[in-house]
């Protein structure tokens, strides 16, 4: 125990150093004789007695001003990264508080020495660093890692609570602040409705990635879990829409007049921009598990074309003004059905690990640089706004899940319980998204925008420190529901049965529903899809490898053992076998295959037929 403490505290030791080296060379850089901008500028050595100048040989040069942005990157990343090991050094911290505290922790420490330095904060974010480098990879990890069944099972209820919980929070919070802010007393005269809209729309964006953290480590049940993972995926590309409706809507506001036809124009390409990145992101899915097709010779380019044609859809979405947050995500589900069919293991693993240290980076960047901000001058703070915002922010989440789930509970098999809300309404926690949106906000049109950002921060910090901390301990007190243990493969096959079951009733019983759909879009993808996008010899699983190796591993030690010749020990080996058990009919084996590659049930072909009266005994006796 003594050990392990000393272990902690020399850690924070040597993090506190380096958090003191990171505010030291972030804030300032030492002022020296600068090396010029590039080669081709500097003057020719051989031409010194031509300029008039003496150019000597430095035996020690010092030209921070050449490396500092990288510089300055990697010293953040690297603090980051430290942070993260001393986090899980000690092993009850993360079920104490998420890492997301220590983040920010760690950014206000870094801030602060800054700031006591008498530094500007170094400008590490900016709206295009953002848009294009820092949020992307975090899209595609959580699509590309999304469990697809059990979200797809839970589809209409997640893009209900996703979609109509976020117009109603932006809404809600932004029409409430607007009122609060026409009040006298409170001096915020000046915030009008499309600004109040605009923080709305702004703050409504939840980040519950701790709160998924905690659920998967409690196994709670499985319709909550997806309930807030499907928010956290779909809940980003809603807002982003909305936030930039918004301003191309302050834009206009600025320079002439809106009319309804630009307020119902604004809704419709709300759904045109949702809509068309998702069609965006289909089509590069199917694109990139077209090219992995081919690529069975030269399996190390899989993992870079799964990587470009992702970022390939954000980047066109954008250029064409849809959803690119939608886009890459509905890449990165394609992907996962149909290119990671096609790659090899080592492929897969690459994949797999990358994206997430991406995705890591990118957050880690965020909130540390958030913590930063923190500390420093650049902050309005305004009593009234900060605390009816985090008053209307937690209002309105209950007031939502309450309307939306008490009318999806009608059309669900296993309904929500009142607990279940409650840690739905427990689990809004802001996060990056919200920051990031807040601070890229343009000065020249919102001129409250610190105030937003202070607000925001408010939030923040209140959602993540304590709905954050408290979450676990909460789903404890109300004895959430939780699933069974990890279903086997018995149980998978006696589910995937009854599935075929059920789709064989509705089909008789004359009623569809997406037990049909399930089963036509398998048909439809067995007889075309697959057969375009992946490659006939598929990579052969691990499990067969394994089996294969410790197979050969035993004929070797038999041979050794003189318990067959090696000329005839393959062959007497598959004799003995033949022996023990009955060879089965090429019929049967046959039967056997189609039952386990195609469906269990066929969906009967519907043909109006009109029917024949029948014949009476006295006709048929005259005929």
């Amino acid at each position: 125990m003594g050990s392990r403490s000393l272990q902690c505290v020399n850690f924070l030791w040597l993090l506190l150093s380096l958090s003191t080296l990171e505010g030291c060379f972030a804030a300032s850089y030492v002022k020296l004789p600068p090396r010029n901008a590039s080669f081709s500028d500097k003057a020719d050595p051989f031409d010194a007695t031509e300029s008039g100048r003496d150019e000597r040989l430095h035996v020690f040069i010092v030209d921070y001003e050449y490396v500092q942005i990288p510089y300055e990157v990697t010293l953040w990343i690297l603090l980051a990264s430290l942070a993260k090991i001393g986090f899980h050094l000690y092993h009850k911290l993360p079920h104490f508080m998420p890492e997301s505290c220590l983040l920010i922790a760690m950014g206000v420490l870094v801030g602060a020495i800054i700031f006591g330095t008498n530094h500007k904060s170094p400008p590490v974010m900016t709206t295009s660093i953002y848009f294009l480098y820092l949020l992307p990879p975090i899209i595609l990890e959580q699509g590309y890692f999304m469990p697809t069944r059990p979200f797809f099972e839970n589809f209409g209820s997640i893009m209900w609570w996703s979609a109509m919980g976020s117009l109603i929070n932006a809404f809600g919070i932004g029409f409430s602040l607007y009122g609060i802010c026409r009040i006298t007393v409170f001096d915020l005269q000046d915030v009008d409705l499309l600004d109040s809209l605009m923080f709305g729309s702004m703050i409504s964006a939840v980040d519950p990635t701790a709160v998924l953290a905690v659920f998967e480590e409690m196994s709670v049940n499985e319709s909550l879990y997806m309930m807030i993972f499907g928010e956290s995926l779909l809940n980003d590309g809603i807002t982003v829409v909305l936030y930039n409706i918004l301003i191309d809507f302050t834009k206009m506001h600025k320079y002439e007049e809106i009319e309804p036809v630009d307020i119902m124009a604004g809704f419709a390409r709300f759904f045109v921009v949702s809509l068309g990145g998702v069609l965006f992101g289909i089509v590069f899915g199917f694109v990139a598990a077209f090219m992995t097709r081919f690529t069975k010779n030269f399996s190390a380019i899989e993992p870079l074309l799964v990587f470009m044609f992702s970022y390939l859809s954000y980047l066109a979405a954008e250029t064409l003004y849809i959803s690119g947050i939608l886009a890459i995500t509905a890449c990165a589900v394609t992907m996962k059905k149909y290119v990671e069919a096609n790659v090899s293991q080592n492929s897969y693993t690459t994949i797999k690990y990358f994206m997430k240290m991406l995705s890591s980076i990118s957050e880690t960047l965020i909130f540390v640089f958030m913590g930063v901000s923190t500390v420093g001058w650049n902050h309005e703070w305004n009593w009234a706004f900060v605390c009816f915002t985090l008053f209307f922010c937690i209002l309105w989440r209950a007031l939502s899940v309450f309307f939306l789930f008490s009318i999806s509970n009608i059309f669900r098999t296993y309904r929500f319980t009142f607990k279940d809300q409650l840690i739905i309404i427990y689990s809004g926690l802001r996060g990056a998204s919200n920051f990031s949106l807040a601070f890229l906000l343009p000065a020249g049109l919102f001129l409250r925008k610190k105030m937003f950002i202070t607000s925001t921060i408010v939030v923040i910090y209140f959602t993540v420190f304590i709905q954050g901390i408290t979450i676990r301990p909460l789903v404890k007190f109300l004895d959430v529901k939780k699933t069974n243990k990890k279903e086997s493969i018995n149980e998978e096959i006696h589910e995937r049965l009854m599935d075929h079951l059920k789709a064989g009733i509705e089909d008789i019983c004359g009623h569809w529903s997406h037990y049909q759909l399930r089963d036509k879009f398998k048909k439809f993808d067995n007889r075309f899809l697959k057969k375009v996008l992946l490659h006939k010899q598929q990579p052969k699983s691990s499990l067969v490898s394994l089996y294969k190796k410790l197979e050969i591993k035993q004929v070797i030690e038999m041979v050794e053992s003189g318990a067959m010749t090696p000329a005839t020990s393959t062959q007497s080996s598959l004799r003995y076998r033949h022996q023990r058990t009955r060879r089965l009919a090429p019929e049967e084996v046959e039967s056997i295959q189609n039952i386990l590659a195609h469906n269990l049930y066929q969906v009967r072909q519907r043909m109006q037929v009109r029917s024949k009266p029948k014949k009476s005994s006295s006709d048929a006796s005259r005929a």
